[in-house]
């Protein structure tokens, strides 16, 4: 071997050495360090681990950032239910059940890519300036909210804002485009969409939601329906995915007799409680029969447990969401706030509403599809949680023809419910009776005028036995939509909706 080749050999090996001596001497600097004690039991290692990133990172940290994510990071690890809300997450979800808002008053839906005003809320702000039913929202302010596909979400949270402060709402009316000044102000806001009598002695009652006015307004609308011969009620929960637990709380105690147990609830750090009956409810004597969904969730379920249970009435329809977790409130002075799971609700007797947490915990809902539980009643498990209906009634798979399927995907039926109002405004605006209505709605031809509008806009055209399979589904739902327009508003629409809705069917007795 040459003396260069030995020369080269010393050299590599001179290299290894001097790398291990870098090695050895970051290894000694961690090993004069003292180690750190973490017990998982007191939090210790997170306190730490935050710590040393504020004294030794590379870079400037966001506190607010990585705090927000450490917490919500920590919480997902809980239960689905357990979460942090940023300060306008939180302002909002208290807002939609506080029972009122500040805003201009309206409602509306975005048939196509322009949202079209619905309702303009008496006596509220958008009716002092003139706003009307059927108008565009082209922009508000200066931003254009219209023809660009703008989040209906974003809509609202640019026509909301603290009462007394101005907003420019632009408009377009027929052929005239208007701007209108808008001070907010407090908007009431209803659990009730709809309470109306389906016989002579049956009244029915739609509850969207658990609010802060729920037990008020549901009081005021069952003594007038009592007034007009009430003697049973059907309550219509689907899809009502809950709120405050005294709502729920006094509803079931309108029907309960003195005792009957409403619901407990019991946690690791929460002793059993149990909530009962005192007796003094209005509604002991009114036959009852519930309806619920896979949306109907909490205090939905506390109160349709409670009606079960006590074998107070019927419940309809399929199995419900499967929320019995008691939240919390932890609030902090930046506005953000934390709900925390503490307890665990329970029926009388003694079922846990709670379904299992699973991976597809999100998706559950869906998954009852491909497992035939919304078909077929056997499918329907109490270990799944939520509550069994008393009177299992499946979804109907069998009105969807391609023209229908192709009609949902376009939104056909309510953009020409929109258009259909857009030219018989005046005619519209001004029925106030159910049985006027009806009858208007018979009179104008509304199965031509839809087909007309499915082949000039959307270019659809019913296949050969299609429109003789969905005619009298979808007839009724254009129906409902078009007479939603009128002084009725919900009321119409969801009297007409019954028509082709089996739960309520069941629940009746067709």
């Amino acid at each position: 071997m040459s003396k260069g080749n030995f020369a080269g050999i010393a050299v590599a090996i001179a290299g290894i050495v001097v790398g291990a001596m870098g090695v050895l001497t970051v290894q000694k600097m961690f090993e004069r360090r003292n180690t750190l004690r973490t017990e998982y039991q007191d939090w210790r290692k997170l306190n730490l681990i935050l710590q040393k990133i504020d004294e030794n990172y590379v870079d400037s940290v966001d506190r607010q950032k990585v705090t927000d994510a450490a917490v919500t990071a920590v919480l997902a690890q809980l239960d689905p239910h357990s979460v942090y809300l940023p300060p306008q997450e939180l302002e909002e979800s208290e807002t939609s059940l506080a029972g009122g808002f500040d805003g201009i008053g309206i409602q509306f839906n975005v048939p196509n890519d322009t949202a079209v005003v619905i309702e303009v809320i008496p006596g509220g702000p958008s009716e002092k300036v003139g706003l009307m039913p059927g108008d565009r929202l082209l922009k508000v302010d200066t931003v254009q909210i219209a023809g660009r596909q703008y989040p209906q979400d974003s809509m609202v949270r640019r026509m909301r804002g603290h009462a007394g402060t101005k907003v420019t709402v632009t408009v377009k009316r027929d052929t005239e485009i208007i701007p209108f000044e808008i001070t907010r102000g407090k908007i009431p806001t209803h659990s009730i969409d709809a309470a109306f009598m389906v016989g002579d002695t049956t009244g029915y009652v739609r509850l969207s939601k658990f609010a802060r006015t729920t037990f008020k307004e549901f009081t005021e609308a069952t003594a007038k329906l009592q007034g007009e011969g009430m003697k049973e009620l059907i309550m219509d929960i689907r899809d009502n995915s809950g709120g405050y637990l005294d709502q729920a709380l006094l509803l079931s105690n309108a029907f309960l007799q003195k005792g009957d147990t409403i619901v407990y609830l019991e946690g690791l750090h929460r002793k059993r409680e149990d909530y009962t009956a005192d007796g003094r409810g209005a509604l002991k004597d009114v036959r009852l029969k519930v309806l619920i969904s896979e949306g109907s969730a909490s205090s939905s379920e506390i109160f349709a447990g409670a009606i079960q249970d006590n074998h107070r009435g019927l419940i309809y329809g399929r199995r419900s969401f499967g929320k019995g977790l008691v939240q919390e409130p932890v609030f902090f002075t930046d506005g953000s706030g934390v709900r925390l799971t503490v307890a665990r609700f329970y029926t009388p007797s003694g079922r846990c509403l709670q379904k299992p947490y699973t991976p597809d915990y999100a998706l559950e809902v869906y998954k009852r599809y491909g497992e035939a539980e919304m078909v077929e009643s056997d499918s329907m498990k109490v270990s799944k949680g939520g509550i069994l209906p008393d009177v299992f009634v499946p979804i109907d798979t069998t009105r969807a023809s391609d023209f229908y399927i192709k009609c949902n995907r376009k939104a056909t039926t309510m953009r020409f419910s929109s258009a259909f109002f857009d030219a018989h405004k005046a005619e519209l605006s001004s029925i106030d009776d159910y049985g006027a209505l009806l009858r208007y709605l018979d009179g104008v031809g509304l199965e031509r005028q839809f087909l007309e509008y499915a082949r000039v806009h959307d270019g659809l055209v019913p296949a050969k036995g299609e429109w003789e399979e969905s005619k009298s589904y979808m007839m009724t739902q254009i129906k409902a939509l078009v007479g939603r327009y009128s002084k009725l508003g919900d009321n119409a629409f969801y009297h007409l909706y019954l028509q082709i809705d089996d739960v309520f069917a069941a629940a009746i007795g067709r």
